[in-house]
This record gives structure tokens, C-alpha cells and sequence, in this order.
């Protein structure tokens, strides 16, 4: 009995070893180069579009991207009309004037015309995409903020949530695709401050160098004043 719960407890500390080095897997490693290479394709992954979106107010059409995993059984892709009832074909949820999800992509369609762009020509992960509606109604400036994974900063061969998070802006065309964050900062938050048309955004900057973000680190504080056709991004100290 003694021996039982003596393999109980080795097999107990090798699941929290296991969970705490899953959960300190570096965000960064440090090479010569950030460049993403893909190391495997997935061929079980379908990219899909959900229906357009349109922000109130303008006159574009928004066109989510992503990608739907189908899942095999034996030897039987689950495809066909039975597939319908165990695969959900909604890849992005629908907020006030907030898209998210885990897109691939987001593209952009002038209400009056058939012709679609693709908000980037490169690999992202979009986690979120906002419409700035209140700065738009009072400087015309429609802008679109997004929160998302840009390379492979932690060099695993993909572009996931184990990378850095940053920040982006670009018009409601999906033009101007603009990033605002330092390269190698891992976003914080972002908020934005109506009465002065400003977004303020944290960032954080590995200064040690071990691939962590934690409390040996140094924060940036920044905002852009979006009233300006101009991004242009400034620092500030609140302490």
C-alpha cells in the first residue's frame, strides 16, 4: 500500500513539473534572425471566411478569415452534411464594433464594389479588431485597431498565442496596416481615452533577455493621438 501511494506522488510531481515547464515555455528566443519559417503544413486545416460584417457608420465590408480544423475518425475525414452537427463553421464572435477570434486574416470590401484586399500580405494571428466608432464620429478618422501575433518569436516553427502579441492600426479600408508596438515588446493593454482621441498602450520589454516577461522587466508607456492623420507614437512616464 505504501508502495502505491509512493508511484500516487511521483506521478503527481511529474504532472506540476510538466504543467510549470508548459507554462515557462519562452515567449522570445534569441538568434540570429526573427524570421518565421513553417515547419510543417497542416493538412487537416480548411480555410473558411464567416459572413461579411459591417461597422456602423462606414462602407466597407469586413470579411473574417480563418482556419477549420476537421477532425478524422479511423480512416473517414468527417465531411458532408453529418459533419455539420460536430463542426462548428463560425470561426469569429461579434462584439460592439469588436471582431476576435484566431483569424488568419481579415478582409476588406467597399460597399460598392466586388473587390476584396487582404488586410495583410503575411502570416498574423488576429486575436482582436476594433472599430474606433466614437473617434470616428468626432474626427472622421475611421480607425481600426488589432491586437495580434506578427512572427515567430519563440522560433517553434509556427504563429500562435506563445508568441508576442502587438499592436496594429489601419483604416476601415483595411489600408495604412500600421504596427505601433516595438518590435520584441509583448502588448499589456490598450485603451482608449474618448475625450482626448487618444489610445494609450503598454508594452513590456524582455531587458533581461531570458524569454520571459516578468516583474525584472521594464514597461513602456505610449499613446497616439488618433485626431492626427498621422500615427505617430510617443512616450510618456507616469512614474
Amino acid at each position: 500500500m505504501k508502495k502505491y501511494f509512493k508511484y500516487i506522488a511521483l506521478i503527481l510531481i511529474g504532472t506540476v513539473i510538466s504543467c510549470r515547464e508548459e507554462v515557462q515555455k519562452p515567449k522570445v528566443s534569441y538568434g540570429a534572425s526573427n524570421k518565421v519559417s513553417i515547419t510543417k503544413t497542416d493538412t487537416t486545416q480548411i480555410e473558411i471566411a464567416d459572413l461579411p460584417i459591417q461597422m456602423e457608420g462606414t462602407n466597407y465590408l469586413i470579411h473574417p478569415v480563418g482556419d477549420l480544423r476537421v477532425f478524422e475518425r479511423g480512416s473517414k475525414a468527417r465531411f458532408g452534411s453529418s459533419s455539420v452537427n460536430d463542426v462548428s463553421f463560425t470561426i469569429s464572435n461579434l462584439g460592439e464594433y469588436e471582431i476576435t477570434g484566431y483569424l488568419q486574416n481579415l478582409k476588406f470590401q467597399k460597399v460598392d464594389s466586388d473587390s476584396i484586399r487582404p488586410l495583410s500580405d503575411k502570416p498574423v494571428l488576429i486575436l482582436t479588431a476594433t472599430f474606433l466608432k466614437t473617434v470616428a464620429d468626432k474626427t472622421h478618422n475611421n480607425v481600426m485597431v488589432y491586437t495580434l501575433t506578427d512572427s515567430d518569436t519563440n522560433k517553434d516553427g509556427k504563429i500562435d498565442t506563445s508568441d508576442i502579441k502587438t499592436l496594429y492600426l489601419s483604416d476601415i479600408s483595411g489600408e495604412n496596416f500600421t504596427k505601433v508596438s516595438a518590435d520584441l515588446q509583448e502588448l499589456v493593454d490598450w485603451s482608449l481615452i474618448e475625450s482626448k482621441n487618444r489610445l494609450y498602450f503598454r508594452t513590456i520589454e524582455d531587458t533581461n533577455q531570458n524569454g520571459q516577461f516578468d516583474k525584472n522587466d521594464v514597461l513602456h508607456y505610449n499613446y497616439i493621438d488618433l485626431a492626427s492623420k498621422k500615427w505617430e507614437v510617443k512616450s510618456y512616464k507616469p512614474i
